[in-house]
């Protein structure tokens, strides 16, 4: 029987995006109990500043088909923020090249092949054929520090998920499309569309879900002073 750290490092270290999904429901119940698991992430002042707009069966379709619809007819929103700085360096560079060439190596599609790509960039809004999306939003008067505790109210969505057996893609391919997701949902102007998620069971024999990024271990991105050993 596992501890509970072990259990805990299991959900942790066993995530990773998956890309392809088996159309198994998740009840609304679990998305319910994910979520109120994840909300005990630590927020400044207790704002706790999440707010999550979970689709299931004809509602999903519908939202999909309009926003997939959207990106496929060449629709042009502005991102709501900029995911990536203009002048990426090292080692961020080879980081994002390793896991666009590795994912691509996987599903065949080869260098400059652009619509095979575009294809493949369109089932982001298809949500990887999960059986549950959900579109994460943040109020944009809040300042940085809120989207800070965001981030950590998103990995526990992660870990939590993975407790349960079930698995995620986080998709900040959603937020390109703010004036679609905001029409399509009924959101007003000030709730910012960070991204899109992504749950459900993987397919295992889907050849996306094989890639795994690796992580640099702790001795190459921290410091440790005044320990006795």
């Amino acid at each position: 029987m596992q501890s509970a750290t072990q259990s805990v490092d299991a959900a942790i270290t066993s995530r990773h995006s998956i890309r392809a999904y088996l159309p198994t429901p998740v009840p609304r119940e679990t998305v319910e109990a994910i979520l109120d698991v994840a909300a005990r992430a630590p927020s400044g002042s207790n704002t706790q500043p999440w707010l999550i707009h979970a689709l299931a069966g004809a509602e999903l379709e519908r939202f999909c088909d309009i926003v997939q619809g959207a990106f496929l007819a060449g629709v042009q929103e502005k991102r709501e923020y900029q995911s990536y700085s203009d002048l990426v360096v090292e080692p961020y560079l080879s980081r994002r090249r390793e896991v666009g060439w590795g994912l691509y190596a996987r599903l065949g599609i080869g260098k400059g092949d652009r619509e095979r790509t575009r294809e493949q960039h369109a089932r982001n809004f298809r949500f990887f054929d999960a059986p549950v999306g959900m579109i994460c939003t943040i109020d944009r008067r809040l300042a940085v520090g809120s989207w800070l505790d965001l981030g950590m109210f998103l990995q526990n969505v992660a870990t939590a998920a993975r407790g349960r057996g079930l698995d995620t893609c986080f998709q900040a391919a959603f937020a390109g499309f703010p004036i679609t997701v905001r029409r399509t949902l009924g959101l007003p102007d000030e709730q910012a569309i960070v991204c899109g998620i992504a749950l459900g069971h993987a397919d295992p024999n889907a050849v996306e879900n094989g890639l795994e990024t690796k992580r640099v271990p702790a001795r190459e991105f921290a410091s440790f002073r005044g320990f006795a050993t």
